[in-house]
């Protein structure tokens, strides 16, 4: 697999034209302008924003194939991971790569990092309605034009500026899309629910730890961001307040019964320290376990 440290070697392999900055490019795709009988795998130290329609092949990157015939947009990360085999395009396509050297010193440094969709899987893509797809394409061509024809001291701050409102735009559009797919995410929450439930019945004849939110979320097929960031639009919770709930909620109930001590307690839901359950306990209760346990002893 190769990796790429300079972004006119990925375009090279890519089979198109070299960047005319190097550390920022834009690649405008027709249809059926993609060799359909490639196969590139490899890794790099860019941030890649694309939007594709797939006519045919399979793009991965992660874990995840993706082989949807919806356009939609995707974000990789650097030292990510991904693979095109043999993709051709129904429709026009673009990509933006994003060096790791080209963001320090302006706002997207800090603000990039936020947004969790770069840590999403590949078939967790974001799908536009065409009233979406004409904004992310009136900013790409805002953006394509300035990177090719306006080259001045204010270039790349109006680049930035674009790239900017596009990664917010995304952030809206993947909340309707949270939002739309309400049966998804309600069948989630419940399946993770049911995960919880069936880990803490494992652990009283196995010995296992905490429940993870990589755990749930390989048994969910899905990444941990976009759990997180699913579970958050639906319930308000991330995956680890959940996770948190589900265990404290355990602990009432094992401390009212009066049958186990804390510790015992504390070994049963999973923890290694049971001075760090008293302490979340505390911190979720507003006591500790000993207090709520005498509380309903007595």
């Amino acid at each position: 697999m190769d990796h790429f440290k300079k972004i006119s070697e990925l375009h090279e392999a890519l089979g198109v034209n070299p960047p005319e900055h190097p550390l920022f490019s834009v690649a405008y795709g027709e249809r059926g302008t993609c060799d359909g009988n490639n196969i590139l795998e490899f890794s790099s130290e860019f941030y890649i924003i694309g939007f594709k329609k797939l006519k045919s092949g399979s793009m991965q990157y992660g874990k995840t194939k993706y082989d949807h015939d919806r356009g939609s947009m995707s974000f990789v990360k650097p030292h990510q991971k991904v693979a095109f085999k043999n993709v051709e395009l129904e429709e026009k396509g673009f990509l933006i790569i994003i060096h790791e050297d080209f963001l320090p010193g302006n706002i997207l440094y800090h603000e990039i990092k936020k947004y969790g969709y770069f840590d999403y899987e590949v078939n967790e893509a974001l799908h536009l309605s065409p009233a979406e797809e004409e904004i992310i394409w009136n900013l790409y061509f805002s953006i394509d034009k300035e990177y090719h024809n306006n080259t001045d001291e204010l270039s790349k701050a109006i680049i930035v500026s674009h790239l900017d409102a596009m990664l917010k735009y995304a952030q809206r559009f993947y909340k309707r899309q949270f939002i739309n797919r309400t049966q998804l995410s309600g069948s989630t929450v419940t399946k993770f629910n049911e995960l919880l439930a069936t880990n803490f019945e494992e652990r009283k004849t196995k010995d296992i730890g905490l429940p993870s939110v990589s755990l749930m979320a390989e048994k969910l097929h899905i990444s941990p961001r976009y759990l997180t960031d699913l579970l958050k639009e639906e319930t308000g919770k991330t995956a680890l307040e959940l996770i948190h709930l589900f265990l404290i909620g355990k602990a009432k109930n094992l401390l009212a019964e009066g049958e186990l001590n804390v510790s015992e307690i504390s070994h049963l839901l999973g923890f290694e320290n049971t001075t760090y359950f008293s302490r979340l306990f505390k911190k979720e209760v507003g006591t500790s376990p000993t207090q709520f346990k005498d509380h309903f002893l007595n």
